[in-house]
């Protein structure tokens, strides 16, 4: 098997979500009848198996890859030569995982009110490397969401024996009256910490940017007419153990756009139509960066490490040494770290969102 000089598309990786959406990720792949379902997300260059009580495929999540026409799966192949596709120093650091996941979230309603344990906690209370901390891309709004928003942090946080009565009572209307919504449009780029209660607003279509776990605290047990088996409402732990994960101080929404609401920064230009900007990086969190290139015309470059690309606007072709890939809006791509110069070509403008691994020196 050939797998040195290449760019590698990634098919896409549906997988079960407690809540409804993908009709999007449906039109994508041309399904005849678009549809949501309980299969609202697609794992991209993923090596995190994902956590569904009821799932019988233990590979659920992790990404599937096609190299000269035989498919295997994505750990499978960097394990050939862990090197090549992340780097030397990343594997002496991390080993085989890439360290960051990234995923097409289309929600067709609101998700569970919930939060994710920090790198600090995982570490020290649940046997892992990573929590969750993740970013967020919009891409785009459905038509008939008139008022897209996201709940980031508590505006009126509770203290902490109320908010465990709230859960325990499943009082939504007092937990939803600690958040105001934050409205946003396409193209806004958000960061949510570890801890932090949050929920994505129905008819959102996103990039989502994250530590490689699927832990998740959700303490809103019904939604949209489905119920949260115990197992996944506290990491199969409990309401008291849980409770240390809350970050249950005030994020008032002006702290909210300030230091966790991000505008493009430029950080290259390689000539008049080829840009890189800088989206989110070690300022924000040590747990991965996120770049996007907008370019009109023809780039070479070479990268010091791996990435994992997706397609947010346009199409292009990538080429290398010994091979050429066709990329449409929202296809994805893998990136090694031993590739060499690649060269994008564009007839016209192109974006690509550029997801990194934390830096391994």
């Amino acid at each position: 098997m050939q797998y040195k000089n290449k760019i590698f598309s990634l098919p896409q990786n549906r997988v079960w979500r407690s809540y409804q959406g993908g009709k999007l990720l449906d039109r994508l792949v041309g399904k005849a009848d678009p549809e949501d379902s309980h299969f609202p997300e697609d794992w991209i260059a993923s090596v995190t198996a994902a956590s569904n009580p009821d799932s019988t495929n233990e590979h659920e999540g992790i990404s599937p890859v096609v190299v000269d026409g035989q498919e295997l799966l994505l750990p499978d192949l960097i394990a050939q030569d862990p090197s090549y596709f992340l780097g030397a120093q990343h594997v002496a650091k991390f080993g085989q995982q890439p360290m960051v996941l990234i995923k097409l979230l289309d929600a067709a309603v609101r998700l569970q009110l919930q939060a994710h344990p920090t790198a600090e906690f995982a570490k020290q209370h649940l046997n892992s490397n990573s929590g969750k901390a993740e970013a967020y891309y919009i891409l785009s709004v459905r038509d008939d969401v008139t008022d897209p928003y996201v709940y980031l942090g508590f505006q009126r946080p509770p203290n902490r024996e109320l908010f465990r009565s709230w859960i325990e009572d499943q009082n939504l209307e007092a937990i939803l009256g600690c958040f105001d919504k934050i409205r946003v449009k396409p193209g806004d780029v958000l960061f949510i910490p570890g801890g932090v209660p949050h929920a994505i607003g129905e008819g959102i279509f996103m990039v989502e940017i994250m530590e490689p776990s699927d832990l998740v605290v959700r303490f809103e047990f019904e939604r949209a007419g489905y119920t949260l088996p115990e197992s996944a409402r506290f990491m199969n732990r409990g309401l008291d153990f849980c409770m240390d994960i809350f970050d249950l101080q005030p994020m008032p929404e002006s702290v909210v756009r300030s230091d966790y609401m991000f505008a493009p920064q430029l950080e290259a230009t390689y000539h008049e139509t080829a840009h890189r900007y800088h989206l989110i990086g070690p300022e924000t969190t040590p747990r991965f960066q996120v770049k996007k290139t907008v370019l009109n015309g023809k780039l070479t470059r070479q990268e010091d490490g791996f990435f994992t690309g997706v397609v947010v606007e346009g199409t292009c072709v990538i080429k290398t040494e010994s091979s050429e890939v066709k990329l449409n809006t929202l296809d994805k791509f893998f990136c090694p770290a031993g590739l060499g110069p690649y060269t994008i070509e564009a007839d016209h403008e192109v974006q690509i969102l550029e997801c990194f691994p934390p830096a391994a020196s």
